[in-house]
């Protein structure tokens, strides 16, 4: 808006557009008093999505106002609606003081609140990571770069287009950056924001980067060679910056993501295992709602990430399960050695206690120290976040001793992360109230005794009772009247009340304040002097409560690196101790990883189909070089895909460092787990639920090695029934001779059987079900050998289909096998006899339209053409 625009409207809303043309996008929030105002269009927009009232007052420039507001002390719960939907706002406070401003009170944009920038508790989902990423572009290579600003966690990494919907799967972030020449990837659910390209540039990215960490360049953090992912690493922290308005000083290096050391999961799978997720969408029943039974948000948070990101290093996931084994022995017994661990959690964990019980009862009461530590760093920490602080550091020697008899490597350094310097404890512990109020503004932070000043000015506050019963009694005695009373309302302040009857006895120190129907109210230099003093020293209070308390937070900003390494010690012992809990309530045992290339499970359950369950039937599992792949048949509703599902869910467990659902596992090495389960069409990208099937068969078929467990459920089945069975058997076929991974392939194609004829690789396995008096019923026990029927008719009439058309199904299904039996249409897949396909020849009649050219020809030419391709016809 140009300066004569900008002359028309009035001085304050000049200033109002001046701040909302710096931040176009985002709705701004306009201090005025008591309340968050918006103007105009972002008026317009906040009441749609707030559901607030919009009102139209005055005008500026020629335009009626329109305005919504909301409360300044109701705020957050407003900005969390926002941040939900998606949508960023940027926080504009008065800054000024209005008793010397002349013209509008000086205001500033001090924050912007974005959905993967937010760090205050009210805007946070307690139990799910909020993260920020930055992705770029360049050539083949694609940059990413993500940040936990609530924890600190910061870290780069690159990947191929191809991989890219895998990563996002994985990470889940809130917010979304991506250069203006971009767009952002298809199908992305967060909000997304353009920066400019300049952004993305790599030397900007490295001064950005080495100011932040203190470092002269980034080699120590190992990421040199990530100069594509560097680039959105240095657009994402200036973005996080720019949002907080301050430093970020809690960031304090960058971590190289490699995803070499975890077991892959494209964002098929993640779907398909409902890890975090149900198909449906919803929070439950999932694998994380089961395990979850963690004391702290923390602790919740950490879960879900291993979840996600399933370990390759053995070292580290048997120092876990030796963790687990020891926190699910009973307190009352000696130490034992990993084997007599394992085999006391199988025997006796259901009867006895754990250490994780107390434990888990101790972590129970501490808060969430490492978000409350990234609001310490942005000097946003509330007064109940510190106190809260407080307790928990003071309760640590009770986690010490809770440990004492755990002697495992990982359990010590996890002690030995818990130790704090005592002077934290006790600098929270002298400068905090017991309970201190709710926010900073009310007052009763700051404890009595911390500081000198402080205590003075709450002590006129304190004793103001007492000198306005003893004015009174002076003044009574004074003037002799027995009704005089000296109070105080928030109008008039204090004041001696006197009757009409009795004012012509007050003496003539008193001067009147307020004349009312049957009363005088006056003051007197005395009272007044009081006044002066006594309101004074509320405001003078409240203003050095606020001063300590900053300089609490300065005091407390370079523990930051302290406090974020006990609360991820905290996160890693809670989610220890909800393994060991798990293990002993759903009685699961520790796994054996081996070098021997062979997946063995003795008895395997699905933990959380289990649950839903009243019995669940366990089944073994053996897969390996030489019985490479299980061709799984049976009814609909018999438990294949269940059964598929729980051997890669155990696999899963096992590669976070968790007890597993079975009587005895043995794993070999795993690189990557893939699904094709189920059938879902992608209608925002234009794809059918055929297309989807193959797109994903093609990344398991391009992708995954002989150390991959792949699960096939049902290939083939959106397409015509040969298509479906060719496209099907030659699947399995590059699964067995290419590919050669442990895999799970499930099929109604009950011609794909005699595969076994052909490959001693390959065992057929099925689904037992049996009929009893005309209906179907489910064993759900694997059995060795192929299934001798489908029993769709069957599985029609349990789902409800009337009788009538179950009637006319089976006779169409008797004709069907008659005519097949008759006519064997149907050409033998199996015959490995390679027969190329013939070449027809061509009709002569194509040749010459081929060969014609109707531009060159005369009429007289062209009629006789006509003759001569009317001859070849015959």
């Amino acid at each position: 808006m140009t300066d004569a625009a900008l002359a028309k409207h009035t001085p304050m809303m000049q200033q109002y557009l001046r701040i909302k043309a710096e931040h176009p996008d985002l709705l701004l929030f306009y201090r005025m008093g008591d309340f968050y105002e918006l103007f105009f269009d972002d008026a317009t927009r906040a009441a749609k999505l707030l559901d607030i009232t919009l009102t139209q007052r005055g005008a500026s420039g020629g335009q009626p106002i329109k305005m919504a507001g909301v409360p300044y002390h109701a705020a957050e719960q407003y900005l969390a609606r926002l941040v939900k939907l998606g949508v960023s706002v940027a926080i504009c406070e008065q800054i000024g003081d209005p008793a010397t401003s002349k013209g509008p009170v000086e205001r500033k944009v001090v924050r912007i609140v974005t959905p993967g920038t937010v760090t205050d508790s009210a805007l946070l989902e307690e139990k799910r990571d909020n993260l920020l990423l930055a992705l770029h572009q360049r050539r083949e290579r694609i940059g990413l770069a993500w940040l936990n600003l609530a924890s600190g966690q910061f870290f780069v990494s690159e990947t191929s287009a191809d991989a890219l919907a895998g990563e996002l799967g994985r990470l889940q972030p809130s917010e979304l950056l991506h250069a203006e020449s971009a767009t952002a990837p298809a199908g992305h659910q967060p909000a997304s924001k353009s920066l400019p390209d300049w952004h993305f540039e790599l030397d900007t990215a490295r001064r950005t980067l080495c100011q932040q960490f203190a470092t002269l360049d980034l080699s120590g953090f190992g990421c040199d060679e990530f100069t594509v992912g560097l680039e959105a690493a240095g657009a994402l922290l200036g973005y996080a910056r720019l949002t907080q308005g301050q430093s970020i000083s809690h960031i304090r290096g960058i971590q190289v993501y490699s995803a070499q050391r975890y077991v892959r999961m494209d964002a098929a799978t993640r779907r398909n295992l409902e890890i975090t997720q149900t198909l449906r969408g919803e929070p439950a029943p999932t694998l994380l709602s089961l395990l979850d039974t963690c004391a702290t948000n923390m602790g919740s948070r950490l879960l879900a990430h291993w979840l996600h990101h399933p370990l390759r290093d053995r070292t580290v996931l048997r120092a876990r399960l030796d963790a687990v084994d020891q926190l699910g022995v009973p307190e009352t017994s000696p130490p034992l050695t990993r084997g007599e661990r394992s085999e006391g959690l199988r025997e006796g964990l259901g009867r006895t206690t754990g250490v994780y019980a107390d434990l888990h009862a101790r972590l129970k009461p501490c808060v969430d120290v490492e978000r409350i530590t990234a609001r310490i760093a942005l000097r946003s920490a509330r007064p109940r976040d510190l106190s809260g602080l407080r307790d928990t550091l003071l309760a640590l020697p009770q986690l010490h001793a809770a440990l004492s008899a755990c002697d495992t490597a990982l359990l010590a350094d996890l002690t030995s992360a818990l130790r704090a310097d005592e002077h934290i404890g006790l600098l929270l512990q002298s400068a905090l109230r017991t309970e201190p109020s709710v926010v900073l503004r009310e007052g009763g932070v700051i404890a009595d005794g911390f500081d000198a000043e402080l205590d003075e000015l709450r002590g006129i506050q304190n004793n103001c009772g007492e000198f306005l019963l003893a004015l009174e009694a002076r003044e009574r005695a004074r003037t002799g009247i027995a009704t005089l009373k000296v109070e105080y309302n928030r109008v008039h302040g204090f004041y001696i009340e006197v009757t009409h009857a009795q004012s012509a006895n007050v003496p003539d120190d008193y001067r009147r304040r307020q004349t009312l129907k049957n009363a005088e109210r006056y003051i007197t230099p005395e009272l007044k002097a009081f006044e002066d003093k006594a309101l004074s020293a509320n405001e003078r209070a409240l203003a050095r409560e606020k001063f300590l308390y900053d300089a609490l937070l300065d005091q407390l900003a370079p523990c930051v690196p302290q406090l974020q390494r006990i609360a991820a010690a905290l996160a890693e012992l809670d989610v220890l101790a909800t393994f060991a809990e798990r293990s002993a309530t759903l009685k699961l045992i520790a796994p054996r990883f081996t070098e021997e290339p062979r997946i063995s499970i003795a008895r395997g359950r699905h933990p959380v189909v289990e649950s839903q369950v009243e019995r669940f039937t366990a089944n073994d599992t053996e897969l390996g070089k030489a019985r490479q792949m299980l061709l799984v048949t049976g009814p609909n509703m018999g438990g294949k895909s269940t059964y598929m599902r729980q051997v890669a869910i155990i696999a899963l467990l096992a590669h976070i460092g968790c007890h597993v659902p079975a009587d005895e596992v043995a794993l070999p090495e795993i690189d990557q787990i893939f699904t094709r389960i189920g059938s879902s069409d992608d209608l925002a990208s234009g794809r059918s639920t055929f297309m989807v099937e193959m797109t994903e068969a093609a990344n398991i078929l391009h992708n995954a090695t002989d150390q991959s467990l792949v699960l096939v459920d049902e290939i083939g089945r959106g397409t015509s029934t040969f298509d479906g069975l060719a496209l099907a058997y030659a699947i399995a076929r590059h699964l067995l001779e290419k590919t050669r991974s442990y895999t799970l392939f499930a099929t109604h194609y009950f011609e794909l059987t005699r595969l076994a004829e052909a490959y001693q690789q390959l065992a057929n396995v099925h689904l037992a079900a049996v009929e009893h008096q005309h209906r179907i019923v489910f064993l759900h026990a694997v059995n060795e050998g192929a299934a001798s029927q489908s029993y769709g008719l069957q599985v029609a009439a349990l789902a409800g289909v009337p009788h009538s058309v179950i009637r006319n199904a089976k006779r169409q299904l008797v004709r069907l096998e008659q005519q097949s039996a008759a006519q064997s249409p149907q050409g033998d897949l199996f015959d490995h006899q390679e027969i190329e396909p013939q070449e027809m020849e061509e009709h002569p009649l194509l040749a010459a339209l081929r060969d014609l050219q109707p531009d060159e020809l005369s009429p007289r030419e062209a009629l006789e053409k006509l003759y001569q391709l009317k001859k070849l016809i015959y």
